[in-house]
């Protein structure tokens, strides 16, 4: 097993982390580096990746930055070979990278419908397909290895207007679920993290004037998380001692009722 200090836990391990570009992502990298992984960034922004290495880099961590779609399965596998190849394979997997557009199912947002589906659900799906091979072997040498999935709060509770990312995040927790009966068994612990609201670039992307409303106003009655608090809980959940593992962690805003 990987021999870790209390300063930097993840120390020998090697952590890949999807939609690293911004928000929970970008700073989970940077915290992940920190606790001493050698970390791989993937998003499609090559230069903010390549800008979020060198910050890396300058604060004494290690980095390597893949452009990538994770919509496309060959070009996700591709990544995985890579990451074999220079790193020995991926023993820490934060599968992160997913886009948050409400709208009023009557308006029907096809094109956005789809975009949820393809990115929260399929691409998640094509890291995994590719990244779990490296995980079990990973587990079997050293004697754990995490698969971390970001849901959201939405999989659990009801928000006017979230349904389609609300079910593409529930399919995100139930799903890990599942793979934590079957890999667990293999030391790969798969764990589930449910977000209330966090202040991040997804909600730059949301054109709903309902749902940016709600936004708005959930300000004046409650301060957000942000993308470190995250970053810190896939931290701890990743440093735990190899026989523990958290399946799901929820964590909210303090003043956040649902």
């Amino acid at each position: 097993m990987t021999t870790q200090t209390s300063a930097r836990p993840l120390s020998g391990r090697v952590a890949v982390v999807t939609g690293a570009s911004s928000g929970i992502g970008e700073a989970s990298a940077e915290h992940l580096a920190g606790l001493g992984a050698r970390v791989v960034v993937v998003a499609r922004r090559a230069d903010r990746l390549e800008q979020l290495v060198a910050r890396i880099g300058k604060n004494g961590g290690q980095a390597l930055a893949l452009a990538v779609d994770v919509t496309d399965a060959a070009t996700v596998r591709a990544a995985a070979d890579r990451v074999s190849a220079e790193f020995g394979g991926a023993d820490l997997l934060f599968n992160n990278a997913g886009v948050m557009l409400p709208a009023p199912i009557e308006e029907l947002a096809d094109d956005q419908w789809q975009h949820q589906i393809d990115l929260n659900i399929t691409g998640l799906m094509n890291v995994i397909g590719a990244f779990t091979p490296q995980l079990v072997k990973a587990a079997e040498e050293r004697g754990v290895a995490d698969l971390i999935n970001t849901s959201s709060i939405a999989a659990q509770n009801i928000f006017p207007n979230f349904a389609v990312y609300s079910a593409t995040k529930a399919y995100v927790t139930h799903l890990s679920r599942h793979l934590r009966a079957v890999l667990g068994a293999k030391k790969v612990r798969v764990s589930a993290i449910e977000p209330g609201i966090v202040g991040t670039e997804l909600q730059s992307h949301v054109t709903d004037e309902g749902a940016l409303a709600w936004l708005e106003g959930s300000k004046e009655t409650m301060e957000w998380l942000t993308s470190e608090d995250i970053a810190q809980t896939v931290g701890f959940v990743a440093s735990l001692p190899p026989r523990a593992n958290l399946q799901q962690v929820t964590i909210m805003p303090t003043a956040q009722a649902s």
